[in-house]
C-alpha cells in the first residue's frame, strides 16, 4: 500500500482537492439557502407564526421530491440545468450543481426539525418582549437551536462527502472517482483501500469538529 500511496500521491491530492471543492460549495449552499428554507418550512407549519398550508405544501413537496430522488439519477436528470447554470455538464464545478440542490433540500429538513425542538414558550416570550420577526429568528430561535443546527450541518456534510464519491459519472473527480479509476478498474485493491482510508479520515475529522463545536455551543 505504501508503494501505491507514493505512486498515486499527486492524483490523490488532486482528488482530495476536488472533494473539498464539491463539499465546500454544497455546504455553503446548505447554509445560504437551506437554512432560510428550513426556517420558512418551520414558520409555515400549522400553528406557527406564518401558518400557510398552501406554501407549506409546495415547499414540503419540493423538498421531499429532491430528497426521495436516487442521487445518481438526480445527477443525470439535472444535466440540462447544470449546462444552463455553469455552461457545461462535465467537471468539478458542474458536479456542485446537483450536490448543492440536494444539500439545500437535505439541510432544510434538518433545520426545520431543530427549530421544532425549541420550546413554544421561548417564541411566546420573545414576541411578548416586542421582538421583531427577524429578531425572533436570529436572537431566539437560532440561538436556542444552535446545537441541533450544528449537528445537522455535520450530518449533512458527511452525507455530502458520501454523495461526492459518485460524481465521477459527470467527470467531477474526487476521492470516490480516484478509487474507481485507479483502484477498481485497474484491479489494484490496495489503491481502493488507500482511498477508503482517506474517506474515513475525512469523515472522522468532520464528525469530530462538528461534535466539538456543538458541545461548546451547548449551554444547557
Amino acid at each position: 500500500m505504501l508503494d501505491s500511496m507514493i505512486k498515486y500521491q499527486a492524483q490523490m491530492w488532486q482528488s482530495i482537492g476536488e472533494t473539498f471543492v464539491m463539499v465546500g460549495i454544497s455546504v455553503s449552499a446548505a447554509l445560504l439557502l437551506g437554512l432560510p428554507l428550513g426556517t420558512l418550512l418551520f414558520f409555515c407549519r400549522k400553528g406557527q407564526l406564518y401558518e400557510n398550508k398552501y406554501l407549506s405544501l409546495i415547499l414540503n413537496s419540493m423538498v421531499n421530491i429532491v430528497r426521495s430522488f436516487p442521487f445518481l439519477l438526480l445527477v443525470v436528470a439535472l444535466i440540462p440545468l447544470t449546462r444552463i447554470i455553469v455552461g457545461t455538464a462535465i467537471g468539478t464545478i458542474a458536479a456542485t450543481v446537483p450536490l448543492s440542490i440536494v444539500a439545500i433540500a437535505y439541510y432544510s429538513r434538518l433545520v426545520e426539525q431543530s427549530l421544532l425542538e425549541v420550546p413554544r414558550g421561548t417564541i411566546d416570550a420573545a414576541l411578548s418582549m416586542g421582538a421583531s420577526k427577524l429578531g425572533l429568528t436570529f436572537k431566539f430561535l437560532y440561538v436556542e437551536a444552535r446545537t441541533g443546527l450544528v449537528l445537522g450541518l455535520t450530518t449533512s456534510t458527511i452525507s455530502f462527502i458520501s454523495f461526492s464519491t459518485v460524481m465521477g459519472v459527470v467527470g467531477g473527480g474526487g476521492v470516490g472517482d480516484f478509487a474507481i479509476r485507479y483502484g477498481y478498474q485497474r484491479f489494484e485493491t490496495e489503491v481502493m483501500v488507500y482511498a477508503i482510508l482517506v474517506m474515513i479520515v475525512l469523515v472522522q475529522l468532520v464528525q469530530f469538529t462538528g461534535g466539538s463545536l456543538s458541545r461548546f455551543l451547548d449551554k444547557r
